[in-house]
């Protein structure tokens, strides 16, 4: 009996193989956080010239309970500390925030392909405090302030041209504050990502990866346990 199988949009397009290096367990810090810092300097300082990679680009994951239903979109990573990594969005209206309000855990997937490298942070989310967020709020240029304000974000929109006119609103309403007077909206702020695991690729020949991973139980361990995973 023959089958007649659909015929593929795309079939493993051709690739190309890593070579740019090997990542050894005797070459990272002991602390992921520091690790991270060096290779995002890295990615940062060998950028081809004319590149359109940006770094700080990173896939964040969410999971709304109790369906487990996944959300995940590129945003930009803002602020990295002593305890994570921090992005920034609409706390009222998103994907993300129902997501957050039935389920803490989240995830970043940061890729380098110009390093061949990329990092996978698993955590759980948690706000930070007003005084953080306004002090990254004031660093937006002003169109990016006002559309802080002017966005329900994630929520249905008739069209293109009712988003205009209620930015339009914000607009005049602003229009006589300077730049650092205008105020940052209430469910707007930062959310940073603490880690329980971060996992270091570096990409291998014939596909024989290096991946060391940094593990711990609980964000209030300090201690982290490295291993290195199989490709």
């Amino acid at each position: 009996m023959s089958i007649n199988l659909e015929e593929p949009v795309i079939f493993a397009p051709e690739t190309y193989q890593y070579t740019k290096g090997h990542l050894n367990e005797s070459e990272v810090d002991s602390d992921p956080l520091k690790q991270f810092h060096v290779w995002f300097k890295q990615a940062q300082n060998e950028l081809p010239t004319g590149s359109d990679i940006i770094p700080e680009s990173t896939t964040f994951s969410t999971a709304r309970l109790p369906s487990g239903r996944v959300s995940s979109r590129v945003v930009l990573m803002k602020e990295l500390d002593h305890l994570g990594f921090i992005v920034y969005s609409n706390w009222e209206t998103s994907k993300k925030n129902a997501d957050y309000e039935s389920n803490k855990y989240a995830s970043l997937t940061f890729f380098w392909p110009h390093v061949q490298r990329q990092v996978r942070v698993e955590g759980l989310m948690e706000k930070v405090d007003r005084q953080t967020t306004l002090r990254y709020f004031n660093t937006r240029p002003r169109g990016s302030k006002i559309g802080a304000w002017t966005s329900p974000q994630s929520q249905a929109i008739k069209c293109r041209a009712d988003l205009n006119k209620i930015n339009n609103e914000y607009v005049e309403k602003f229009k006589d504050l300077k730049d650092d007077d205008i105020p940052c909206p209430e469910n707007w702020g930062g959310m940073r990502i603490v880690p329980l695991e971060i996992e270091f690729w570096q990409g291998g020949l014939s596909r024989l990866h290096d991946r060391i991973t940094y593990k711990r139980e609980s964000i209030e361990e300090q201690k982290w346990e490295t291993s290195r995973l199989a490709p």
